[in-house]
């Protein structure tokens, strides 16, 4: 077996790899589930939390679970303050390495068992690191079998990591993992999120008669002057403007991005340096097994849990669950006879859109009725008459980046859906995530606890609904991407996802895996390949396999 080394490895540190490793493998490869070990979260007052962002009282049941949320999402802190950074200090891909762990079979590997591998981060003097935090992916692959699973990242917060992932296919199997973020970069993300959360800043027209006026608006805002309070009565949702000097606040009738004013600092610009040390691979040799057929009694690999394990692996291109629902493929034909007689309201951002657009032109007799939108903005509407089909799209409410809009097309989520009398036949769909990677986290747990609570609502006075709910995806990452919208904050905006809509009769589809085990580059908006395999899964809720 190939021992893990930096340049310059103490004994000491090779001597507590050989002491994981032998912990490792006397586990049961088989009930292994591995899940992020984190550091103990450093309890802050609200003042730290939140900053200059306003919050209205939550109920002691969110509250609690707020908290609850906020602690199990906790990101070990790295040792170094910012104004400490040293680039030499900090994780570097060329200097880490990882290995393979063998198999318990002699060195043989089937279907069904679980392939471990060992990470060894080191700085860029080559020297191992003694704290975690790094944000790592994992993916195994075979790019001629077009086969492709997320695997799954335990931090064992000294430097080391452990990287499990599900053997579901016979072959070639080619480990592949990324250092996206080191450590000493997260802390930088949270202090913009804390510090900053008006980094990005939006703008809005007051216009009465011939005056206008245009301001900045936002989730938090600066009590520099004095504001309009625009936060939704029904859902509590914040939103304010400053208050024009001519004009009242009741005279807004527009909403648009902004500018980005990117707040960090010259020390930390280098912690994200493309092809350096943000989303890059880090390499070995060998870094690839052999899959032999599953042994006869061996049991199946099961996405049981949100944290066990896979949620879905491709093969020969196509997605499959490993619970939950066996995916279709879906033709013209099927799609329309499967969409016949339902109505199908999508909510969210434009990686929602991107399903909309799919069906747009999957379907020849989805007609496109002009409500004169803003292009790339919508609401969008799809009818098909002979086959009673209606296909809505509206982006969700403040905060989105986005072209102008009127104010009366910013529709939160939650009042949509109190809007919907629901049924059988009514199909709702939303991802929310993209447009909330500048802000605190309780900005979106409150979001998601209103949609929630609409949810809930709906279904009580409708059950037979179909909710189905799209989590973020990794994406493209330079600087300006890294501190608007990184892949860590995504990664986090989907545990709290799943936190606070876990339970209810509600269905996800997990774009993240989707993306992450694709052979196609990470894009905000997935390439074509992603999404037909995305509304193939959503098309397998609306009409699952007869028996299936």
């Amino acid at each position: 077996m190939k021992v893990l080394s930096c340049e310059r490895m103490g004994y000491g540190a090779i001597f507590l790899i050989f002491v994981l490793i032998l912990v490792l493998r006397n586990m049961d490869v088989l009930e292994f589930q591995p899940k992020v070990i984190f550091a103990p979260r450093v309890s802050s007052g609200p003042a730290m939390n939140r900053s200059f962002c306003t919050f209205q009282p939550l109920s002691p049941q969110d509250a609690l679970e707020e908290r609850l949320i906020l602690d199990s999402t906790a990101w070990p802190e790295t040792p170094l303050l910012p104004a400490l950074i040293s680039l030499e200090q900090t994780s570097d891909p060329a200097h880490s390495n990882f290995t393979i762990l063998p198999g318990r079979r002699g060195g043989q590997w089937h279907v069904g068992d679980q392939l471990e591998v060992m990470i060894q981060t080191c700085d860029f003097q080559g020297r191992p690191k003694k704290s975690g935090g790094d944000f790592l992916l994992a993916r195994l692959h075979n790019r001629t079998l077009e086969a492709g699973v997320a695997g799954q990242v335990v931090d064992h917060l000294n430097g080391s990591y452990s990287a499990v992932f599900s053997l579901l296919w016979e072959g070639d199997a080619q480990v592949e993992v990324t250092l996206v973020h080191p450590g000493e970069a997260i802390s930088v993300l949270k202090r913009l999120n804390r510090e900053d959360p008006d980094r990005i800043y939006f703008r809005s027209l007051f216009r009465s008669g011939s005056l206008s006026e245009t301001t900045i608006c936002n989730v938090c805002l600066r009590p520099t002057e004095p504001l309009c309070n625009h936060t939704d009565l029904r859902t509590g949702d914040p939103w304010f403007c400053y208050k024009p000097k001519n004009l009242s606040c009741d005279a807004r009738i527009n909403h648009a991005m902004g500018v980005h004013n990117q707040q960090i600092k010259a020390q930390e610009v280098k912690l994200f340096k493309s092809g350096v040390n943000l989303k890059v691979y880090i390499r070995t040799s060998p870094a690839s097994v052999t899959v032999l057929p599953q042994k006869e009694g061996q049991l199946k690999v099961k996405s049981s849990t949100v944290t066990s394990g896979p949620s879905g692996y491709y093969y020969q291109g196509l997605w499959r669950a490993l619970s939950g629902i066996t995916v279709r493929q879906f033709n013209e034909s099927a799609i329309t006879e499967c969409l016949k007689g339902k109505a199908v309201h999508m909510y969210g951002d434009s990686t929602v859109r991107q399903w909309f657009e799919f069906l747009n032109a999957a379907l020849p007799d989805l007609k496109e009725f002009d409500l004169h939108s803003p292009k790339r903005a919508g609401p969008y509407i799809l009818l098909d008459y002979a086959n009673n089909i209606l296909v809505k799209s509206r982006f969700h409410g403040p905060p989105i980046r986005i072209v102008p809009v009127s104010t009366s097309e910013l529709r939160y989520i939650a009042n949509e859906l109190d809007g919907l009398k629901g049924g059988p036949r009514t199909v709702v769909v939303f991802g929310i995530w993209a447009h909330f990677g500048t802000f605190p986290m309780e900005i979106y747990i409150r979001r998601l606890q209103s949609i929630r609570r609409a949810v809930v609502r709906l279904l009580n006075r409708a059950p037979g609904t179909l909710v189905v709910i799209r989590t973020g995806n990794p994406k493209v990452l330079t600087l300006s991407v890294s501190i608007s919208n990184s892949d860590w904050y995504s990664l986090q905006c989907n545990k709290v996802l799943r936190a606070v809509f876990r339970g209810l009769n509600v269905h996800l589809i997990d774009a993240w895996e989707m993306t992450l085990a694709h052979h196609l580059p990470h894009n905000l908006h997935p390439p074509p390949p992603i999404i037909k395999n995305m509304v193939n899964h959503l098309l397998s809720y609306i009409c699952p396999q007869k028996g299936g």
